[in-house]
């Protein structure tokens, strides 16, 4: 009789076990994102014809304050752990990412908390303040000219390192336990309950990964929030085009310019079927607004956050005209600290021929009357 054959892998144990430890840790020193309610005139409120005050509410959930300072950070922390408890990252693995730049930044600092060297993938457009914070948590970039070379270098890095491709566009709405445990859903209806208006008419967001998108509408339908989804679209991206048209292998040729939203092909977590409504937002309608907002708020957003305000703003004004009270939740994605030297910076909009007057003026409407001229 042959020998019985035995391989003992349980010394592995003891390193994961201690790097789930680390990221939970971090989980537990870390405070929840605040909601802001963003003050609208006079117009968002009506009395019916009862004699009740009526109205719509905005809010926005900041996820600027996370220790990576953008929405990311929830993903980069589910991602690690899903990797780490799949047994996909070891003390000695290189992780690599795909990423425009947010998401490295808080995957850098994961792989920097549990010792593991951080590779980026990323177009050599992306904003020079991101990649000297993906750099400052010691991950290393590595560029790519077209955004949809990312994919095939980052897996042509995982083979030639022996690493790990962590790829949040595939793994993004695997990753988040989208039924709770803390997750943004639950999060914004927790942080409404004492609100006029705790279950939202809309909760707006945008698509990177499609991850968050997916976690939400599988929560609303989990929990039978009669709460609708609204996903929004910026140029070049073909996230809209395959919701339309229901055809997943659409692709396009250029990538996005809002950074964080948008992707020139169909991403394995874009889960279209959860989404009840898509607004396709030009580029100069997202920086206008992430300008005129960071004048209100007194503090700068990111582009990808005016892209969710456009919309939300257009959702407030189609309620406010229905006279249909309730609230309306967006994202505040990222500080446009981190974009000071494109969205914030009036040679690069000419140099790129971007004219935010007409967009400007729309906004101002919308602020003087509640109108939305679109």
């Amino acid at each position: 009789m042959k020998p019985t054959r035995s391989v003992d892998r349980r010394a592995d144990r003891s390193w994961s076990e201690n790097a789930v430890r680390l990221i939970e840790a971090d989980g537990l020193r870390s405070a929840d994102t605040h909601l802001l309610r963003v003050e609208l005139p006079d117009w968002s409120r009506w009395t019916d014809e009862a004699g009740n005050a009526r109205g719509v509410d905005l809010y926005l959930k900041d996820e600027s304050t996370h220790p990576t300072g953008s929405l990311k950070h929830r993903l980069a922390r589910s991602l690690f752990l899903y990797a780490i408890c799949n047994g996909w990252i070891g003390p000695d693995t290189t992780v690599i990412e795909a990423s425009s730049g947010s998401t490295a930044v808080s995957e850098a600092y994961f792989a920097k908390l549990i010792g593991v060297p951080f590779v980026a993938v990323m177009t050599a457009s992306t904003s020079p303040a991101k990649t000297a914070l993906i750099e400052r948590q010691g991950g290393r970039c590595h560029f790519v000219q077209r955004a949809g070379d990312v994919y095939d270098e980052a897996q042509r890095l995982e083979a030639e390192l022996g690493g790990h491709f962590i790829d949040q566009f595939t793994m993004a709405e695997r990753a988040t336990d989208w039924r709770g445990n803390n997750n943004i859903a639950e999060s914004i209806f927790a942080q409404l309950a004492q609100e006029d208006h705790p279950v939202p008419t809309w909760i707006v967001v945008g698509a990177g990964t499609g991850g968050t998108s997916a976690t939400l509408g599988r929560y609303l339908r989990y929990r039978r929030h009669p709460t609708w989804l609204c996903v929004v679209d910026p140029e070049n991206s073909v996230f809209l085009p395959a919701f339309e048209s229901g055809d997943g292998t659409l692709t396009a040729d250029t990538g996005s310019r809002i950074e964080g939203i948008g992707r020139p092909r169909v991403e394995p977590s874009f889960v279209s079927q959860v989404i009840d409504r898509m607004v396709g937002v030009p580029d100069e309608a997202s920086i206008a607004t992430a300008r005129v907002v960071s004048e209100r708020l007194g503090r700068r957003i990111g582009a990808s956050t005016g892209t969710n305000l456009w919309a939300a703003f257009g959702l407030v004004a189609e309620m406010v005209e229905q006279r249909h009270a309730g609230s309306v939740v967006t994202l505040l994605c990222d500080s446009g600290d981190r974009y000071e030297t494109t969205y914030f910076d009036d040679g690069w909009l000419a140099s790129n021929e971007f004219d935010l007057a007409p967009a400007r003026g729309v906004l101002d409407a919308f602020f003087d009357t509640g109108a939305w001229s679109v």
